[in-house]
């Protein structure tokens, strides 16, 4: 009789570092345990699946001693975003500082324009609102609602917002945090829970930027059924890989939009004869940087595609991989014996050669 199988527990991914992840666990282990640390099969790898924080997951090869375990399978994903990458999405929220560092607005508009890509909900959360006047702050409001969003002005030093934050998080599912280093999005989970005692760091006093404290993507709890994610920050977020998928990620243009359309259908909205959306909104400007850096991008991926999808290369699992060179091939252990075996039948045909030869001379 062989050992009994582990039993197989489904979970949910709350950290992902290196090659390891935490998984949260449905239902409590044999003592108690609550999370595992956890590797993949290297078929999820051949297969080209990933693994998000978010991602609802299947186990096998459970070991409670260790608190060890192995992914063996992925569910469908009901929204991803991609940077950070965080499965799941249920809204996003931007947090942008007003203060330390500077608010850039063609930063945040990239920022919003991830968040959009999701197909989820997008808040806009206003930090650091203490180091304005408020004069400057309402300016700030005015101005993005135009862009289409309401946003939440917040402030840690002075309790601001806090509890329209929480409302907001407190809701069922995943939110993420996402926006520049230095924003505060630490410091806000903290002052909501401050038993997690994330660690956060002062912005550069040289350079006003962020010190990129928090290192990779993690679930907090904020309550029941309601989830945080706080992500690391970077300055250059994803952009959509089509042209014409960006201008639906701008609420004002689709605002425009849905009440009249463009006399051709494939407009990109960059003041053509009969656009609909037209030349006078603020964040136009913004808009055709992005535009330009999508178009640029699709131009190198189709040179790169041109000089690599060929015999030299082959597609697996969704990826593009080199073919090796013949020659660099490593020879199996097939071909090793079947090669051991023709060498050492050559040697025993060159040592019976010559006994052959001085019988041939007998006979004649």
């Amino acid at each position: 009789m062989g050992a009994e199988a582990d039993p197989c527990r489904s979970g949910l991914v709350v950290a992902l570092q290196a090659n390891y992840c935490s998984v949260e666990l449905d239902a409590e282990g044999p003592e108690g345990e609550q999370r595992l640390l956890c590797t993949r099969r290297t078929r999820l790898s051949k297969t080209g699946q990933t693994i998000c924080v978010g991602d609802r997951v299947h186990l096998d090869g459970v070991d409670w001693n260790s608190g060890r375990a192995a992914v063996a399978a992925v569910e469908l994903r009901e929204g991803l975003m991609l940077r950070p990458a965080v499965a799941n999405v249920s809204r996003v929220v931007v947090v942008a500082s007003l203060a330390e560092p500077v608010l850039d607005p063609l930063q945040l508009s990239r920022f919003l324009v991830a968040a959009e890509a999701t197909g989820q909900q997008v808040h806009l959360a206003f930090s650091k609102a203490d180091l304005l006047e408020n004069s400057q702050v309402e300016a700030w409001c005015t101005r993005v609602r135009r862009w289409g969003y309401d946003p939440l002005v917040v402030s840690t030093r002075r309790s601001w917002g806090l509890d329209a934050l929480h409302r907001c998080l407190s809701q069922p599912g995943i939110t993420v945090l996402c926006g520049p280093s230095g924003v505060g999005k630490s410091s806000l989970i903290n002052t909501l829970r401050p038993e997690l005692n994330l660690r956060v760091s002062p912005v550069s006093g040289r350079l006003q930027r962020g010190r990129h404290t928090t290192r990779h993507v993690e679930l907090f709890a904020i309550a029941p059924g309601a989830l945080v994610a706080d992500t690391p920050g970077f300055n250059r977020p994803e952009l959509p890989p089509r042209p014409e998928q960006l201008a639906c990620l701008f609420p004002e243009v689709r605002q425009k939009l849905a009440l009249h359309s463009c006399r051709f259908s494939n407009c990109l909205h960059q003041g053509e004869p009969g656009c609909a959306v037209g030349s006078h909104w603020e964040r136009q400007p913004w808009y055709l940087n992005c535009l330009e850096a999508i178009s640029q991008h699709c131009e190198r991926q189709d040179q790169q595609r041109s000089r690599t999808d060929g015999p030299a290369f082959r597609r697996r699992g969704g990826r593009l991989e080199p073919r090796l060179d013949h020659q660099l091939r490593q020879r199996s252990r097939r071909g090793e014996r079947q090669q051991a075996w023709r060498e050492g039948r050559q040697q025993a045909e060159e040592i019976s050669l010559p006994g052959q030869a001085d019988s041939d001379r007998d006979l004649r």
